[in-house]
């Protein structure tokens, strides 16, 4: 995933019951967890956790 792409965000992060698109705002590549995703939805929430959490908008 690369900066401006957008994602759909796992309702295990947001806590709302369905996924919720958003765009890529940082791409970190962790040392202990691996890539970390940080997204941020339309109303102004940043979400942030690994890479499977997010999905590629088709």
């Amino acid at each position: 995933m690369a900066l401006g792409e957008y994602v759909m965000i796992s309702p295990d992060l947001t806590q709302y019951g369905e996924w919720v698109k958003g765009q890529v705002i940082e791409v970190e590549d962790n040392s202990f967890v691996g890539t970390v995703i940080s997204a941020q939805t339309e109303d102004g929430n940043i979400f942030f956790g690994k890479a499977a959490d997010f999905k590629r908008v088709a």
